[in-house]
């Protein structure tokens, strides 16, 4: 049972484990672009409003011209660090007093100038920063460009922050589901234990054992099963013990007719011809009887498995009457019991399995005697 419940745990544990994963990274992933796109559109906004403020207001004078007399009135609005670069992306600004040597311009830079929003994410001075440039214009003629440069240190502090507070709550869900999948594998197999425990009951002979059904589902339609059939081992176990007794009672019939006439048969005052061929006969007849039930005991699994077979022909009953009345008589002067045969004349032949007949009619007979007493 332990194999069983841990490998339904484990079954469990993986695929919760797979979708928490699988979830955890979509809700970071979907945070941080949250974070981003949020910086992004801040930037975005102000580099927008500083260009369209250059546009009208200062672009009738030269970038450079505006840089030597300190008009920053079109970019000093934003905390970002600002960058402004001429038409050949050079940058002869930064509002952080760095200037880098000549080199080859960023691609947000050289998106800005080809009249394009430029975004870039990388590391200044080892610091993760984002850079929005944005184009520069006079006369609808391009001139420069502007850059916003902001470090994303803070936000990437909070996204670190809520994957913490994610891969907690990923833990927590996994170590309920998994209390709870140790649970529901209880469910099952302690049921399924209690089923194993009465079938092993079952196979050692026990048969007055029960299952105990609990659900109607699969497990309750397997303890029905098996109630079900230990019912029929203890009903064939009955049928079978019946079958027993009545096969030896009915052996001691036609043994006591038998030892009967034989006995009578030694005795001079009974050996005269008609006496002796009733006698012999009798006892030819039971002898035959006895050997059917012989074959009858030798063919006692078709009866266990309810294929007996059945020999059907035409039976006199008057016949079938007279030959009891004879094999029974001996019987009832041995016991001194009045016993007479009485049957209308115009029976008919009807079909019927005469050696079973003729057992009813002997068993009836039998117990008759056995509650009857001296005289009756």
């Amino acid at each position: 049972m332990k194999g069983i419940r841990g490998r339904l745990t484990a079954s469990f544990m993986i695929v919760i484990l797979i979708s928490v994963v699988i979830l955890e990274m979509m809700l970071i992933y979907t945070v941080r672009e949250n974070y981003y796109d949020s910086l992004r559109g801040n930037l975005t906004n102000q580099i927008k409003i500083s260009a369209d403020m250059y546009s009208k207001y200062y672009s009738d004078t030269s970038l450079e011209d505006n840089i030597l007399y300190n008009v920053d009135a079109f970019w000093n609005q934003s905390n970002a660090r600002v960058e402004i670069v001429d038409s050949e992306g050079m940058i002869i600004m930064d509002s952080s007093g760095a200037f880098p040597g000549p080199e080859e311009p960023a691609g947000d830079i050289k998106d800005a100038l080809n009249d394009k929003t430029g975004e870039w994410i990388g590391k200044i001075s080892g610091q993760k920063v984002m850079a929005i440039a944005y184009p520069l214009k006079s006369n609808e003629q391009i001139v420069g460009a502007l850059r916003l440069i902001a470090s994303t240190e803070e936000i990437d502090r909070d996204i670190q922050r809520t994957t913490n507070i994610f891969i907690l709550i990923g833990i927590f869900v996994v170590l309920f589901v998994g209390l709870l999948s140790i649970f529901l594998a209880n469910t099952i197999l302690v049921p399924l234990k209690e089923v194993t425990t009465a079938a092993q009951g079952m196979a050692a002979g026990n048969y007055q054992v029960r299952c105990k059904k609990k659900r109607d589902d699969e497990l309750g339609k397997l303890s029905d099963t098996l109630n079900h059939m230990a019912d029929e081992i203890i009903n064939r176990e009955r049928m079978k013990n019946e079958f027993i007794s009545s096969v030896s009672h009915e052996l001691r019939t036609p043994l006591t007719s038998i030892m009967g006439w034989a006995i009578t048969l030694q005795n001079e005052n009974f050996r005269q011809e008609e006496t002796l061929n009733d006698g012999l006969g009798i006892i030819a007849k039971e002898s035959e009887r006895l050997t059917g039930m012989v074959e009858e005991l030798l063919d006692f699994s078709k009866f266990v498995s309810g294929r007996i077979k059945l020999d059907y022909e035409n039976v006199n009953l008057a016949v079938l009457m007279a030959d009891i009345g004879k094999q029974v008589r001996l019987r009832s002067l041995g016991e001194n019991i009045n016993f007479t045969v009485d049957y209308p004349d115009n029976l008919s032949e009807f079909i019927t399995d005469a050696n079973r007949l003729k057992q009813v009619f002997l068993n009836i007979l039998d117990n008759a005697f056995n509650f009857t007493g001296a005289g009756g």
